[in-house]
């Protein structure tokens, strides 16, 4: 299976899943989305999908931002800010995935 992972290359989180992923089989490409960026129509995409939760909102990052911040739209914070994006966002033909908690990390194994 061809799989896009969109992350960060210090996330201890998008490292287990890249390794997880590339151990069971799995073709990666890795876009780092401090480094790489992110089109604006992928996050707009990637908002459709997951909604509010695409926002990392308990990162370092989002703390930084005072509330005039904050309120601003998501996509124009996401496309300034990469880090805000929650990780690692995991793509495949067959659907996109947030996070690598179990219930994704389930996706992957079987």
């Amino acid at each position: 299976m061809n799989i896009t992972l969109y992350g960060l290359k210090n996330c201890d989180t998008c490292k287990k899943a890249l390794k997880s992923l590339t151990a069971g089989g799995h073709q990666v490409t890795y876009i780092d989305v401090r480094a790489d960026g992110v089109p604006a129509a992928k996050l707009a995409e990637f908002q459709s999908i997951f909604g509010d939760a695409i926002t990392n909102t308990r990162s370092t990052t989002w703390r930084n931002l005072d509330e005039a911040q904050r309120e601003r739209p998501v996509l124009d914070l996401l496309a300034e800010s990469p880090t805000l994006m929650k990780r690692p966002v995991i793509e495949t033909a067959g659907g996109s995935y947030l996070g690598w908690g179990k219930d994704v990390q389930t996706v992957f194994s079987a």
